[in-house]
């Protein structure tokens, strides 16, 4: 077994140990696991980074390297518009960050339905928030603090020659709230009341000239995005032909 695969199949191991809370809530579908938060779970959770960490410095590695290469190709596609200027996409991401949030505890996306796709929108109201309301749960999310903002993965489109469902993969970690609880009652149903690190991964599609939310995920897809970055072939090549077809 190589490298690759060896790490791949431990960092499944590790995701089966921490899965042991599944829940459906927040934005996405998933709700912030609670697992670790006893003293056991600490004790659990320290003796795993131990095991783990040749492989989290591994993962970090390629997160950092991921990073640089998507940096460098929107930096390089800034030159052809100001869609791709890092530091106005990152406003961008804060901006559907917290509106998104806010909409979904308010339990109505209509009011963010611009800052998604349609397809997501849709998606996310009737699949999990009309759900919930008819099994009487509200999910109550709050975000105190995005702590960072990292690109992983930027594959360039050019649709209608004005470079149309480029997409772009990031990885939001932000400390937040994020718990399930009967509507009538108040009851905890699933997750924590307590503010918690969270990351999740956002894929971002350019659509009429604006990024918008196409998919919220967790955090255990980052390698797959990076891998993906990995054989993406380099942006400058790719350009040229694309503009030129």
């Amino acid at each position: 077994m190589d490298r690759k695969n060896l790490a791949i199949l431990v960092l499944i191991t590790v995701i089966a140990l921490v899965a042991a809370e599944p829940a459906l809530a927040g934005p996405g579908g998933k709700i912030a696991r609670a697992v670790f938060e006893s003293f056991w779970g600490k004790l659990a959770l320290a003796v795993l980074t131990v095991i783990f960490l040749p492989l989290i410095i591994y993962v970090q590695v390629k997160e950092k390297r991921a990073e640089r290469r998507a940096r460098k190709d929107l930096q390089f596609m800034a030159a052809y518009g100001p869609q791709f200027d890092w530091l106005k996409i990152r406003q961008r991401i804060k901006d559907c960050f917290q509106r998104v949030h806010s909409g979904w505890e308010d339990e109505d996306l209509s009011g963010v339905a611009d800052w998604m796709t349609d397809w997501y929108w849709q998606n996310q109201q009737l699949v999990y928030l009309e759900k919930w309301k008819q099994e009487g749960l509200r999910n109550v999310c709050k975000v105190k603090k995005i702590n960072r903002i990292r690109p992983l993965l930027f594959a360039h489109r050019n649709g209608d020659k004005g470079h149309e469902d480029s997409r772009l993969v990031v990885l939001i970690e932000a400390k937040m709230q994020d718990y399930l609880e009967d509507r009538a009652t108040g009851k905890l149903v699933e997750g924590s009341r307590k503010f918690k690190d969270v990351g999740t991964v956002w894929t971002f599609t350019l659509h009429g000239g604006q990024w918008k939310v196409d998919d919220i995920e967790e955090d255990n897809t980052v390698l797959a995005y990076i891998d993906m970055a990995r054989d993406l072939p380099d942006i400058e090549s790719t350009l040229v032909s694309e503009l030129e077809a």
